[in-house]
């Protein structure tokens, strides 16, 4: 089916829109990968200290998305609702990334985890204040089912380079993870930083918010909150995204551990494994946009998920002795279900507006991205606390040159049955999520109708 004028983008439009996504994913991806052995190895913190930062980092987190989310929505100026926070958070985000990296000239370790704990908490803030913006920008551009698809494929597309460049590129720029490299390091953070921030500007100057969503009244954090309580195709969403993206969060750390102690392969491979699935999983992005439109997105969601179970379940049965070669191909075809996570779970998310427009006569985006976004965070926050208690009971010594074979047979079930066991949940809600394609266009309708009635 045709997408409507007014609804169809151009292409130049979903670009600009899609690369801020890049400096986003990149930033994740370089803190995820690197950040920790920054800490303990370059800076040489204790890892008492560490998990101190990181704790409060992490409480912080939780309580700054609703926040922020529920700003968004009451922001009003002549650039929209959403657009000037990529504006003038430009600048502010890029100098927040470098600061991570910069060794303050303290000797004490108090005055150290001081300097960290408060350039996370200033960092993350940042982070929250143009990427929730940024996220709610997705419904606004577009009201067509399949020009969202679309749009968000885009934008994964730039967030799987983004984490594919941590994971090569700014492993081989920062160089050796010493003491003596610490000045290097931080000059490569603050250009990288720069590099993830221009993006937003050309996501501000190529899209344009409606006049109509920025006149409606502010909405009371009671109305906001009520508005994602009761939408029930949201609610479905985000129990989609929740176990969807927990998978991934066991899967990414614990394949480490499976490729090391399971398939004795040396570190330097965990590299081109993840270069892998992240290659596949951009190549086969216009494959879930094709499939999305000829069904839709439910129906595609379910598919996809089926398929990355059955690959991380098969990684059960394979015997070091079966080699490097093996690991690849099923990195491959992980590829192909990882891009239909990235995709389908953030396109599900955006039809979900116009049934609140419907239900309250208003739009709470930046509300509804504030919680999917910290459910992101809490599928994290689940594998960060699953995954040593799991060590632990199985026998897991740390940097041993071997394990026992409880703690291997405890590595293989976290790396495929318990990732699974989350989708499946995932798959459930899909089943019963509520706004189909045609449901979605009926909504639309009834919304079109109230506004010429009035």
């Amino acid at each position: 089916m045709s997408v409507p004028a007014k609804d169809r983008l151009p292409w130049y439009t979903k670009l600009a829109y899609g690369s801020t996504d890049f400096g986003f994913a990149f930033t994740d991806s370089a803190i995820a990968v690197v950040y920790m052995i920054f800490l303990t190895n370059v800076i040489g913190l204790a890892l008492e200290a560490v998990f101190l930062i990181t704790l409060i980092r992490m409480t912080w987190d939780y309580i700054n998305d609703p926040i922020i989310g529920f700003l968004t929505d009451r922001t009003r100026s002549r650039w929209g609702r959403r657009r000037p926070y990529l504006l003038f958070g430009v600048v502010p985000y890029g100098i927040a990334f470098a600061m991570l990296w910069w060794q303050p000239p303290f000797a004490s370790e108090v005055w150290l985890v001081v300097y960290y704990t408060v350039a996370w908490l200033i960092y993350d803030t940042i982070l929250t204040l143009v990427s929730m913006p940024y996220f709610a920008l997705t419904p606004e551009l577009t009201q067509d089912y399949d020009e969202r698809t679309s749009l968000t494929s885009y934008r994964m597309a730039f967030s799987i380079i983004g984490s594919l460049v941590a994971y090569t590129a700014w492993l081989m720029v920062i160089g050796e993870r010493t003491p003596a490299n610490a000045s290097h390091i931080f000059t490569m953070a603050a250009i990288f930083g720069a590099l993830s921030s221009l993006p937003m500007l050309f996501t501000f100057i190529a899209t344009k918010e409606k006049p109509a969503y920025v006149g409606q009244t502010r909405p009371s954090l009671r109305e906001s909150l009520k508005a994602a309580r009761t939408n029930r195709p949201f609610l479905f969403a985000a129990g989609i995204f929740l176990f969807t993206w927990t998978a991934i969060s066991v899967i990414e750390p614990t394949l480490l551990y499976f490729l090391k102690y399971r398939m004795n392969l040396p570190d330097d491979t965990a590299d081109i494994v993840a270069g892998t699935v992240f290659i596949s999983a951009l190549v086969v992005l216009p494959f879930w946009l094709w499939i999305s439109k000829k069904t839709d997105k439910r129906k595609s969601y379910i598919a996809g998920m089926i398929f990355l179970s059955a690959v991380m379940c098969t990684l059960i049965f394979i015997t070091p002795s079966l080699g490097f070669p093996v690991i690849i191909f099923l990195a491959a075809l992980a590829g192909i279900g990882v891009s239909a996570v990235h995709v389908l779970t953030w396109a599900m998310i955006p039809d979900a507006v116009e049934v609140d427009e419907l239900a309250s006569g208003h739009r709470h985006e930046g509300i509804f991205y504030a919680l999917v976004t910290l459910l992101r965070k809490v599928s994290a926050s689940v594998a960060v606390s699953l995954i040593p208690l799991v060590w632990k009971w199985s026998g897991y010594v740390a940097d041993a040159p071997q394990q026992s074979d409880t703690a291997i047979t405890a590595i293989r079930i976290m790396v495929g049955p318990v990732p699974s066991l989350f989708l499946l949940g995932g798959i459930i809600f899909a089943i019963f999520y509520p706004l189909s394609r045609q449901a979605h266009r009926e909504t639309r309708e009834k919304i079109a109708a109230r506004s010429a009635a009035d």
